[in-house]
């Protein structure tokens, strides 16, 4: 069992690999061709308390690679009671896969027994900070191992917030003992639309909470960006990754945006990019 109170497991130096996200328009074709990554990550929500061909082609993936489970629906920081059976099928799934890592987002998508089936960004006050971390404590003694969180895009800010984003995730990880997934597109993006700078974002996180990161690419709404999973990775992004790389040192990463078009020729590249980014060679994929 991986220990939800052991700091220097937080603190350990982190394997660098390269991943892709699976999704379940793509199965037959990576199950076909393969995919050229380290890991694959799944949604979690996919794939529990379910039997039939979701639960076959995890069989299959799990013998070729290892594992990472990211989830959607935990509401770290809603008010909403924590969903009990969700985190014992969420345990029985992790443990079953031997999962490389099990992540969420910081936020919160319930209100009154309503998932609202998005990601709503939180205030940043102490009150709001004191709460995400006993759910998390909560969280990781139900599952019997640490929990990553990850930074979602936003498009509003409170004005009750008190510290940065990066300040309160930051805390949250330090308080609660639970690392990081680092999402740079989702940094970019709320850079844009909030008027912060995504270099002092970096800057603020420390390095030795990031586990993992998440590549994307975002559209232009009109006066905002949007993360919108289906978008290329921009060069914006991918140049931040490499200050990320610089910054946090190698980590294991992840293209998530939904594939369109042809898996094998497009995600093969996205995730050649990275690999090539982790092994210091010249050019970012966003210049080919």
């Amino acid at each position: 069992m991986r220990s939800a109170a052991d700091p220097q497991q937080a603190l350990k130096p982190r394997e660098s690999r390269v991943g892709f996200g699976l999704r379940p328009k793509h199965y037959r074709e990576i199950l076909e061709r393969g995919i050229r990554a380290d890991f694959a990550e799944a949604t979690s929500e996919n794939f529990l308390g379910r039997g039939g061909r979701a639960h076959a082609v995890l069989e299959r993936v799990r013998n070729d690679r290892p594992i990472a489970l990211h989830g959607v629906s935990l509401s770290i920081g809603g008010t909403d009671p924590l969903n009990q059976a969700y985190l014992a099928e969420l345990r029985a799934l992790s443990e079953h896969v031997d999962a490389l890592s099990v992540s969420d987002h910081l936020c919160f998508g319930t209100f009154r027994g309503h998932y609202a089936h998005d990601l709503w960004p939180l205030p940043y006050t102490e009150e709001a900070l004191q709460h995400v971390v006993s759910r998390v404590h909560e969280v990781q003694a139900k599952l019997g191992r640490r929990i990553l969180l990850e930074n979602v895009s936003s498009y509003v800010e409170y004005r009750a917030s008190a510290l940065s984003e990066w300040e309160f995730l930051n805390e949250v990880a330090a308080r609660a003992e639970c690392g990081i997934l680092l999402d740079l597109n989702n940094v970019f993006v709320s850079a844009h639309n909030l008027g912060f700078s995504a270099h002092e974002y970096l800057n603020g996180i420390a390095p030795a909470r990031v586990e993992q990161m998440h590549l994307a690419g975002h559209s232009d709404g009109g006066g905002f960006l949007l993360d919108d999973h289906g978008s290329p990775v921009t060069l914006e992004v991918w140049q931040l990754y490499e200050r990320a790389l610089a910054r946090f040192g190698a980590r294991k990463s992840q293209d998530r945006r939904q594939p369109v078009g042809d898996l094998a020729r497009d995600a093969t590249h996205r995730v050649e990019g990275g690999q090539r980014i982790l092994r210091n060679e010249r050019g970012c994929p966003g210049d080919q």
